[in-house]
């Protein structure tokens, strides 16, 4: 566990980076820090691992004052993934990963075991493990961070704006595979990011830091989303929080129905039908009588995709209702916009009464 109480960092030309900060980060959790630029983001990272000393109060892992420590004792137990991977060019990227254990002691032949085996586990190959840094792609460099950082199995993970520097295809890559590492070691993991979206996409809970080092709100995602603290975090949000929230809820929720869904030689049953081929399998949308096809946009599947996915179906759709597919791409009915809509808000009430 990592705990903030009442820490501050102030510079000497009198700036506050950070404000009597409380914050508590539970064993195995990954905590976001999210907030607009020079609002304490990064100092409070560097705090755990004693890069930044704070001016007042303490930062404590595992109950432990982390002042107390030597600092190179305390970052053997930290992994630390900074944006552009940070790696050494003149190395390869075996080597790269091998660097942690052979400091701390482990002999090369096992630690470019070890190294072999944290590429793998990041979704390198061992081919890449023979490169250098500057023959991957940025979105392969940070992933050789992420098995750098793991390279001594710390218990806790750092990890300031670590994906900030690829494209957004690449870095919901990077996200996935942030979560399902963290599904298979459960590290405690703090994450820097001034991106709204990442932090609610990865974080069992986020801080929202305001201008000036100040905590603003603390809570999970979902919570956040329906129930921000202040303006700020309001505003913080976005005016589609609403639409975000969506991804908190399940799909399978969602009734569908199949008086849309006709075979190819069936009479329009409504103004909007889906033509589905002997297996159920979506051909297209046709609109009253007419005998062409229009694409369905895309389908989403009610037992792993969320409401927003359903939406997002909906609203791409040229009849304007998603289409439910089960994981073969079978057909299992269809829901209009208006349903989710209405649907939507049932959900939000049911939420708003449990929360009383």
């Amino acid at each position: 566990m990592i705990r903030f109480e009442r820490v501050g960092k102030r510079y000497p030309d009198g700036t506050t980076a950070v404000e009597s900060l409380d914050l508590e980060v539970p064993a195995g959790t990954l905590t976001v820090l999210v907030g607009p630029s020079g609002c304490g983001k990064t100092t409070s990272l560097r705090m755990i691992n004693r890069m930044v000393e704070p001016s007042g109060g303490r930062v404590l892992v595992d109950g432990v004052d982390v002042a107390t420590r030597r600092a190179h004792d305390l970052r053997r137990g930290i992994g630390y993934v900074i944006q552009n991977a940070g790696l050494f060019p003149h190395r390869t990227v075996l080597d790269n990963v091998a660097t942690v254990p052979r400091l701390l002691g482990a002999r090369r032949s096992v630690a470019r075991t070890r190294a072999r085996e944290l590429l793998e586990l990041v979704g390198l190959t061992a081919g890449q493990g023979d490169r250098y840094p500057a023959q991957l792609s940025g979105g392969q460099q940070q992933r050789v961070g992420v098995a750098r950082a793991l390279a001594a199995d710390p218990p806790i993970l750092l990890m300031d704006e670590p994906f900030s520097a690829v494209d957004p295809v690449v870095r919901a890559d990077l996200q996935r595979e942030l979560l399902r590492l963290q599904g298979e070691l459960r590290k405690t993991i703090v994450l820097v990011t001034h991106d709204i979206d990442e932090a609610i996409t990865l974080g069992d809970r986020v801080a929202v830091l305001r201008p000036g080092g100040v905590l603003a709100q603390y809570a999970a995602p979902a919570e956040l989303l329906a129930r921000p603290a202040d303006r700020f975090v309001e505003q913080f949000l976005g005016v589609d929080r609403g639409v975000r929230l969506l991804s908190f809820h399940p799909g399978a929720s969602l009734p569908l129905r199949r008086d849309t869904v006709i075979g190819e030689q069936d009479a329009a049953t409504a103004p909007w039908c889906l033509v589905v081929d002997a297996d159920d399998r979506p051909l297209g949308w046709r609109r009253g009588g007419a005998d062409s096809l229009l694409p369905i946009g895309h389908g989403f599947d009610p037992a792993t995709d969320t409401l927003r996915a359903a939406l997002d179906s909906a609203m791409l759709s040229p009849a304007g209702h998603a289409v439910g597919l089960d994981g073969d791409g079978r057909v299992l009915g269809t829901a209009s916009a208006e349903a989710i809509a209405e649907h939507v808000r049932a959900v939000h009430a049911a939420g708003q009464v449990a929360a009383r």
